[in-house]
């Protein structure tokens, strides 16, 4: 299944934003599910993250690159692994100053990248490609398996009393993989720092906020979202159900993009076919030939509520899985509405490394979205008071 894009002339704007046009792909089966689209903002190339666990650095620093697009109308590859580099120092700190008593792996948050812009700066991706082990890919294996090994051994072995040279091991562990972040480089002819490229960038951190929408805590609050990759204890807004989607839609539909935090091991979510589904009834009782077919044809989707969407985060049906970046909206034939998925899995996919997902499974599904918050209606910034 491969998609056939069918461009309608008059109606391009800048790179992909904004086209107007027909996309039509058969899915297995012979199904035939027709997309629309509505809108399809800027952006750069799909990435790999490949044998890494860095999803949530690669939908950010994606986002990042497509407000730049946005605002400076300019298109850059920025650094993932320079991203990492600092948040795991940051999270082997904690590790050790909360005793081990906190999780400490490969996962993030896109709290994780906003702090690292914020207090370290940005490197391009050619500058630090953070690719030693192998030049074509990342593979962290062996790097995370060294890295959590050292700060459990610095707990381990302390007997009361923390060495004061094992930060300086740690960073030196990280550099053997990834590379010596830099403090100076020259880039297109300029001389820079990591605080100084940050800067040229145009993005300031605190115009971006994280949102989410539960009933464990107040509306119109923040608060520590409780999922184990946010080991920082970092706060999103929260807002109720139908304010989360019209600060979705509001994004979309004012030329903004978002970096979208979700479950993906649904049994709807299809990532080879391209398409991540909820159908009316869910999914309880279904067998795997149900499954594909629903995957594979334009059904009726769930209608997503505040009640269902708490009861399936608090069971952990909705598990905070992958970090992807939400570019546009479309429709199907039947006028379901999905969302655009860049995701960073390569191109290997039917949709060459994107993903349509219905409304109702963004709606259901999502943990939380990071999005600039001018792209929020003005009475729901009001109420958070942004």
């Amino acid at each position: 299944m491969k998609i056939k894009l069918l461009l309608t002339l008059g109606l391009t704007s800048l790179a992909i934003g904004n086209v107007a046009s027909a996309q039509t792909f058969k899915n297995k089966e012979g199904g035939n599910i027709e997309f629309t689209v509505i809108k399809d903002h800027d952006k750069t190339a799909v990435d790999n993250q490949y044998k890494t666990s860095t999803c949530w650095s690669f939908s950010s620093l994606s986002f990042f690159e497509s407000e730049i697009l946005r605002t400076q109308k300019k298109s850059v590859n920025l650094s993932e692994m320079f991203v990492v580099n600092h948040t795991y120092r940051g999270k082997a700190e904690k590790f050790v100053r909360m005793n081990g008593k906190v999780n400490f792996g490969p996962g993030g948050a896109f709290h994780d990248a906003l702090w690292v812009m914020k207090n370290v700066g940005m490197v391009p991706q050619e500058v630090y490609p953070g690719k030693l082990v192998n030049k074509d890919h990342h593979i962290h294996g062996e790097m995370d398996a060294v890295l959590s090994g050292i700060v459990k051994a610095v707990i381990r072995n302390a007997n009361g009393v923390i060495s004061p040279v094992w930060q300086a091991a740690f960073a030196g562990a990280i550099d053997a993989y990834l590379g010596a972040v830099p403090t100076k480089f020259s880039h297109e002819g300029k001389e820079y720092t990591p605080e100084t490229y940050q800067k040229s960038l145009g993005i300031n951190p605190d115009d971006y906020i994280i949102v989410t929408s539960f009933t464990h805590h107040p509306f119109y609050s923040q608060f520590v979202l409780e999922v184990e990759d946010n080991w920082a204890s970092q706060s999103c807004y929260n807002v109720p159900l139908n304010e989360f989607s019209d600060i979705m839609k509001n994004a979309i539909d004012k030329g903004y993009t978002f970096a979208w935090a979700s479950d993906v091991s649904e049994k709807g979510f299809d990532w080879k076919n391209g398409v991540a589904v909820i159908p009316e009834g869910g999914w309880d009782g279904r067998d795997r030939k149900e499954v594909d077919s629903l995957t594979s044809y334009p059904v009726k989707q769930l209608e997503p509520t505040q009640a269902l969407r708490q009861k399936e985060f608090d069971n952990l049906s909705t598990t905070d899985d992958h970090g992807m970046h939400i570019t546009g909206t479309v429709k199907d034939q039947n006028g379901t509405v999905y969302y655009k998925v860049k995701n960073s899995w390569g191109t290997s996919n039917d949709c060459d490394g994107y993903l349509y997902a219905s409304e109702a499974y963004v709606l259901m599904k999502t943990t939380n979205i990071m999005v600039h918050k001018d792209a929020l209606p003005k009475e729901v910034r009001k109420k958070l008071g942004l």
